[in-house]
């Protein structure tokens, strides 16, 4: 299904408790220890990249039961960011542990936006699923539910990490996404037995003239999954940009130049793990294929955001069996 919101109706009732938030949660910094593979590698399974440590915070609610459930923050081109700390303050007041995922830092990248060739989009789920694996060792986190939710390039981690195929091949023995959550997500890639998850439910989220990320391929991709019974929805939300729950960005579209765009890209898994441009048929290169463009927009819109807070809390109360005396603690 996908809601289509019209937001100048809308009121905002959007209030973030960050200093009570902060005043209740144990910060810890881990160390993750991952490896960079590129496209190719990561489709054909192998295990022979660069071994990379990499480093998150984890911020554990106190005044919790022994084991709380947690979601796994995946980053986007820009690096982790202020409005990822406000994401990881939203879900510890629900009682949800939030662990926020430096896939960047520890490979000396500083950003991706102009030069997407630094860091393939799928070896980000591999940093995913090494993070899985790290929190289900945790003896205060509850190993069936960890959820993950990416932001633009991230998203690719936390959405296609549902496949059977990535999961057989990445993810730890015995444990999987308890859900998969994407926020303006890149679905112009497509990958064999991409349609076979495994079934737990997952949300997008997205804005109509996003003109970085498009929304349209995230449309075809949720309607093949729903026709084959998977709890999947796609919230569109009318007129709003890329990255429209950063806050630190202007409510009037920014314009980036520089930024690589595929939202002209319509890629396919090929053989021998070779992405191809679907109209061209040849193999695709970041740098050189006729589809990638520059030249972006990005806002922030307050109503969008706080729908999208309510909606991801509301389905993480659900998803993870929360008690009401915990989720209403987050409302102020």
């Amino acid at each position: 299904m996908t809601r289509t919101w019209l937001l100048s109706a809308l009121p905002i009732v959007y209030t973030l408790s960050i200093a009570c938030a902060q005043s209740q949660v144990r910060p810890e910094i881990r160390p993750i220890e991952s490896m960079t593979l590129t496209t190719q590698q990561a489709l054909l399974g192998e295990h022979s990249g660069k071994t990379t440590l990499l480093a998150g915070e984890l911020r554990i609610p106190m005044n919790t039961p022994p084991k709380v459930p947690a979601v796994i923050l995946v980053h986007g081109s820009g690096g982790l960011a202020e409005y990822h700390e406000r994401w990881a303050q939203e879900l510890n007041s629900i009682g949800v542990a939030a662990f926020l995922l430096d896939s960047f830092s520890g490979r000396g990248i500083i950003e991706t936006r102009s030069n997407q060739s630094q860091l393939d989009n799928i070896a980000m789920m591999v940093d995913a699923y090494q993070t899985l694996a790290l929190l289900a060792r945790d003896p205060r986190i509850d190993a069936n539910r960890i959820a993950v939710m990416g932001f633009s390039k991230g998203a690719v981690a936390s959405i296609y990490s549902s496949s059977e195929r990535f999961r057989k091949m990445y993810a730890p023995p015995n444990v999987q996404f308890a859900a998969h959550i994407g926020l303006y997500t890149p679905c112009y890639e497509h990958y064999r037995e991409e349609d076979i998850v495994t079934g737990k439910p997952m949300r997008l989220f997205h804005g109509s003239a996003d003109d970085y990320v498009p929304v349209a391929p995230c449309r075809l991709y949720v309607e093949k999954l729903k026709k084959k019974g998977v709890d999947i929805s796609l919230t569109e939300y009318s007129g709003v940009y890329h990255t429209y729950d950063n806050f630190r960005r202007s409510t009037q579209p920014e314009s980036f130049q520089d930024a690589q765009t595929r939202r002209n890209c319509d890629l396919v898994e090929g053989d021998h793990g070779v992405l191809l441009n679907s109209k061209t048929g040849k193999p695709f290169a970041i740098d050189s294929d006729p589809c990638v463009e520059r030249g972006v927009h990005m806002g922030y819109n307050e109503a969008a955001t706080a729908m999208t807070v309510k909606a991801v809390k509301e389905f993480l109360i659900t998803t993870f069996k929360l008690k009401p005396s915990v989720s209403q603690s987050s409302n102020r």
